[in-house]
């Protein structure tokens, strides 16, 4: 069941980010009717090279157009996110076939739990960067394809008698989602780490650690109530043996007497 809920939040995570493409369009309505563009589109996708995404705009000064690129570069994040999701993916499902076929061969020498175990480490550790730089970098992505920041780079738009909007601005849903997906798996492989972890030579031996000195303290307590037990045992016997000559004594009493009438 973990193995597959890693492996299904890990596809949401790579799909979300590694198959969207965007864009918006925007217009530029200039005094003279015909040097105008109601419609520029402007797409982008994955892996989020802005600044090689170019378009042409016109400047409102005949029939001169000016071109233009989007501004950052959130490639190497988003490239790494999904890559991290990849590998996830693709070790969950070795990790599984591992499990239900060769479970013997898995708990060999118990290298394969210490194997399971550092690696579940090293891709919580990779989750939690991956996610983190990359939303960061569609925070850049949402700034740098705002419509009003891009219209901003056009010369036809600063001045006042051109009208200048933005007709369709980008929908960032799924890639709202892969961040969210990035951080569940981080929640999701970090929790796993306690699991992979008492399949391990090294809780086990923790324990036996943890109870070989509660087996000597009770051992210890043992000893000690037989020999009180032995003590009590010994001072009674001794206390009987005591009183023995005493009832003995105090017995021969009357036969001195008995003795002495007879004689008179």
């Amino acid at each position: 069941f973990q193995g597959q809920t890693l492996r299904l939040f890990a596809i949401f995570a790579f799909a979300t980010c590694g198959g969207y493409s965007g864009g918006l369009r925007l217009s530029v309505d200039c005094v003279n009717k015909t040097e105008s563009n109601l419609s520029i589109d402007i797409a982008f996708a994955y892996p989020f090279r802005l600044h090689q995404v170019t378009f042409e705009v016109p400047t409102c000064e005949g029939k001169e157009r000016q071109k233009l690129a989007l501004i950052g570069d959130s490639s190497s994040s988003a490239e790494f996110f999904v890559t991290v999701a990849v590998f996830a993916f693709l070790y969950s499902l070795a990790a599984t076939v591992v499990y239900i076929f060769f479970q013997n061969k898995y708990r060999e020498n118990n290298r394969g739990p210490l194997i399971d175990f550092i690696v579940t480490v090293v891709f919580s550790f990779l989750w939690l960067v991956g996610s983190s730089a990359w939303a960061k970098g569609l925070s850049d992505v949402k700034v740098a394809t705002d419509p009003k920041e891009v219209l901003l780079l056009m010369s036809a738009c600063k001045q006042p008698s051109n009208k200048c909007m933005a007709v369709h601005s980008p929908v960032m849903s799924s890639l709202n989602t892969s961040v969210v997906f990035g951080f569940l798996n981080f929640i999701l492989w970090a929790g796993n780490i306690w699991f992979v972890f008492k399949e391990t030579g090294w809780h086990s031996s923790g324990q036996r650690y943890l109870s070989d000195p509660m087996e000597k303290h009770s051992s210890s307590y043992n000893q000690g109530g037989y020999n009180q037990d032995s003590y009590g045992s010994s001072s009674g016997y001794s206390q009987q043996a005591s009183l023995g000559p005493s009832s003995d004594e105090f017995g021969q009493q009357p036969t001195g007497p008995t003795s002495f009438t007879n004689q008179i």
